[in-house]
């Protein structure tokens, strides 16, 4: 089959089958006749002919820090709730927190392979911001703030200023706070910047410097809990940038004897599920993920329609979900 055979079964002319295939104008009458007839013959159109065509490939790359994260896997869920209903093919790229790679992974998109780019940020080098800004198709990122760029972002800063306060107004004075690389805007200086600041306003001052640096893993958060309280304790309260890394603190704490949260309270962040099901359940910090995902699909979507289109910035909110290790 062909398009001039299918515009023949129809009833219509090889044009409107084409603007039909392309998402052109269409009457909705021609456009249910065409759809019942390419239905009914299984017709499907040449993919490279179709990009050769409309110099479109009807798929967008998505480059992402690591696949198997609740976070992640949200964030992908939105994006793809959008472009599948747009008929677009999505292209995954896992850097593994490899910067290097996401580079090559950016610059090989650059390469037009894709209609554009969504980007799940995480570390912002000058060869990032240089490539990113050079870009021949349209980028948007997910996750970070970047000046000049699309993007759609969560309000780091308070959400970790409020659990900040959320402890100190339950009586503790003797905090932790496990964190990520400063490089990171978003998890690693934000998040940090928000717990030194809720500590000086409550005239903790001191309790301001008891931080440490985790990756994003179990292992770490387990590990950077028992340093801080070798070098700090005894806490009574521990707040960590992530969930992961309350479950790794939590498994540490236990195995010293300390009890969540009568000897010590414990928080996380990200809402992931597993802070629903640990002994005793993480209080933690709920982002809106999936919205996040859906947000970027559609400017990058409205960015392919109208390439004059000005960078637009999204901050979503954020919910503190308390759970038993809060006290």
């Amino acid at each position: 089959m062909n398009i001039a055979e299918i515009a023949k079964l129809a009833g219509v002319s090889p044009s409107a089958v084409s603007r039909y295939l392309n998402q052109g104008y269409l009457s909705q009458e021609k456009k249910e006749v065409i759809r019942r007839v390419i239905e009914e013959t299984g017709y499907r159109p040449l993919a490279q002919a179709q990009a050769l065509r409309t110099r479109r490939t009807r798929t967008i790359g998505v480059v992402l820090p690591k696949i198997d994260s609740f976070s992640i896997g949200s964030v992908m869920a939105g994006i793809d709730s959008v472009l599948e209903r747009r008929g677009f093919q999505i292209l995954l790229a896992d850097t593994h927190n490899d910067p290097a790679r996401e580079l090559e992974y950016l610059d090989s998109f650059d390469d037009q392979r894709v209609d554009g780019v969504i980007l799940i940020g995480t570390v912002f080098t000058a060869r990032h911001i240089a490539m990113l800004k050079k870009s021949r198709v349209p980028v948007v990122i997910v996750g970070q703030q970047l000046a000049g760029m699309s993007c759609v972002y969560h309000d780091d800063y308070h959400a970790f200023y409020d659990m900040t306060r959320l402890l100190i107004d339950k009586g503790c004075r003797r905090l932790g706070y496990i964190g990520a690389l400063p490089q990171d805007k978003a998890v690693g200086q934000e998040r940090s910047r928000a717990y030194c600041d809720a500590a000086r306003d409550a005239g903790l001052e001191e309790q301001a410097g008891h931080m440490t640096v985790a990756d994003f893993s179990t292992r770490s958060g387990g590990e950077k809990a028992g340093e801080l309280l070798d070098a700090y304790g005894p806490l009574d309260a521990l707040i960590c940038a992530t969930d992961s890394m309350a479950v790794g603190a939590l498994q540490h704490l236990k195995s010293r004897g300390l009890r969540v949260p009568e000897d010590i309270r414990l928080t996380g962040q990200g809402g992931a599920d597993l802070c629903g099901v640990t002994t005793p359940t993480i209080t933690t910090i709920r982002y809106f993920y999936e919205d996040s995902g859906a947000n970027a699909a559609a400017l990058l979507l409205e960015r392919l329609e109208n390439p004059d289109t000005s960078a637009k910035e999204i901050k979503l909110g954020y919910a503190i979900v308390e759970n038993e290790s809060s006290g």
